[in-house]
């Protein structure tokens, strides 16, 4: 059986869309036809913020977790099964200002106020998590937020504050009744639209994901929608057959063990974070600087993965580790090395009707040294122009092993093997080092463009090698250079 109706709670009524294009965006929804005009376009890209709105799931416990999320590419048959929240839902039930907004407006957070919006979602999301946040939280949550008239300070001002005026929170008070009312609209069968020629299906198993792909085998995969969805905005491409795999319950776990950890594919940067910030502390910091919060709550690393992109910031790094590629279709489940998946631009080895199911990452030795840099203008929010990681294992100063991942350098995500030959076996000191970076800059192949010239990337791609050296080689290296930073 399928289902044909899109059904979720806005604010706390009951919706049921049933005649909905598939790819029309939930910002056009709700200012064209819920005329609930306080979300805000701004950039259609997810960039900028202003049409930030909040998600609510059941947690499994009884309870409901909420997330930050970009409207303007989120497709409105994903709200399936959710509860959204606009600005339009904060207020109290005698119009009473949320303490967000109160705190806004008291620390003077706002001037021609068309970002305003974006930025109250934002902090309510971040509200509803419960706890006073420090600065550098605020910080990480506001980064997917501009603003072009007040700077950011009174808006941290009001983020500190926001907890000190009393509330008592409708959202969460009704959070057990949300989550049962949720709980009971789940699916146990396929979600099937069709709207003007175009069809949309959201399978809830990895079985019925096989099966709609092997009657659809062209159809688009979409997972996060932080890609597809500028195809659709920005491209302004006609989607025939979308397939959402988020709601595929098998491919949402995460487990980890004394050899690794699995993730799967419908796993979102923001679920994965705390697990690989733990077990690999780098790879954690360039995931928050990766994207937004709104994006690292709907990107997922297995379609960051699947759309191979050549300066896609967790490629490079799963490449250094090690990672394998779990992929299931018509001929059932194959692995591969995850650097074998990207054939060229634009080309990856998944066949009709595959997708990506999981990556395994190993764990790390404790005789190996593991580090990931990422080079773009801004600190927050910006594309690569490179981005490099290292895995090395080392004995009496010598190299036993090392496995590198280069992103922005080729057509694609890519290992530096004839740097990895020059350099295994050697000594691991300063004249070794400048001959992998020799061989490093005779190997890649990068192109010049808006971010970097050629020349800039095969020097950087050095030097990051040189950086790696000496963290590994001189324990307080980083600790200087951060010192070094906070002063200047």
């Amino acid at each position: 059986m399928m289902t044909d109706s899109v059904r979720f709670l806005f604010g706390h009524e009951m919706r049921e869309l049933r005649d909905v294009d598939p790819t029309r965006t939930v910002l056009q929804w709700l200012r064209e036809d819920q005329y609930a005009t306080g979300t805000k376009e701004g950039c259609a890209e997810g960039d900028c913020g202003a049409c930030t709105v909040v998600l609510g799931e059941p947690d499994g416990e009884g309870g409901m977790r909420y997330r930050a999320v970009n409207a303007c590419i989120l497709f409105v048959p994903v709200l399936d099964g959710r509860q959204l929240l606009t600005v339009e839902h904060l207020a109290g039930a005698d119009g009473a200002m949320h303490p967000v907004q109160r705190a806004m407006v008291d620390h003077h957070g706002s001037q021609c106020g068309f970002c305003t919006p974006g930025f109250v979602m934002s902090l309510f999301a971040l509200y509803l998590e419960g706890g006073r946040p420090d600065r550098q939280r605020i910080n990480d949550t506001l980064a997917g937020n501009l603003c072009r008239c007040t700077g950011y300070r009174p808006i941290v001002d009001a983020a500190l504050a926001m907890h000190d005026y009393p509330w008592d929170d409708p959202v969460r008070a009704r959070a057990a009744g949300t989550a049962e009312r949720l709980t009971a609209l789940r699916r146990t069968d396929t979600l099937a639209l069709a709207w003007q020629g175009r069809r949309y299906f959201a399978p809830v198993s990895t079985d019925g994901l096989a099966a709609v792909l092997a009657e659809h085998p062209d159809a688009t995969l979409l997972a996060g929608g932080t890609d597809v969805g500028l195809w659709v905005t920005k491209r302004h491409m006609d989607l025939d057959t979308v397939v959402h795999v988020g709601d595929v319950a098998e491919l949402h776990g995460i487990h980890e063990d004394a050899d690794g950890v699995a993730i799967g594919a419908a796993v979102t940067h923001g679920e994965a974070l705390d697990v690989l910030g733990r077990r690999f502390p780098d790879f954690g910091e360039l995931l928050r600087r990766f994207a937004s919060v709104q994006i690292r709550n709907s990107g997922t690393l297995g379609g960051n993965i699947a759309n191979g992109s050549p300066i896609g910031d967790s490629m490079p790094v799963l490449i250094a580790l090690g990672a394998r590629l779990t992929l299931n279709g018509p001929d059932g489940r194959r692995e591969m090395p995850i650097e074998d998946y990207f054939i060229d631009y634009g080309r990856q080895d998944r066949r009709p009707g595959e997708f990506v199911e999981r990556v395994w990452i190993p764990a790390l030795g404790g005789d190996e040294h593991f580090r990931c840099y990422k080079i773009s203008k801004r600190f927050d929010q910006d594309i690569s122009a490179v981005c490099a990681a290292f895995r090395l294992r080392l004995s009496d100063g010598q190299v036993v092993a090392i496995r590198t991942g280069f992103g922005g350098v080729a057509a694609t995500p890519r290992r530096a093997p004839r740097t990895e030959r020059e350099l295994t076996g050697a000594a691991w000191d300063e004249a070794g080092v400048r001959r992998g970076e020799a061989a490093l800059a005779a190997e890649l192949t990068p192109i010049t463009d808006m971010r970097a010239s050629r020349e800039y990337r095969r020097l950087v791609a050095a030097q990051l090698l040189h950086k790696f050296y000496i963290e590994t080689t001189d324990p307080q290296a980083r600790t200087r250079v951060l010192a070094e930073e906070a002063a200047s």
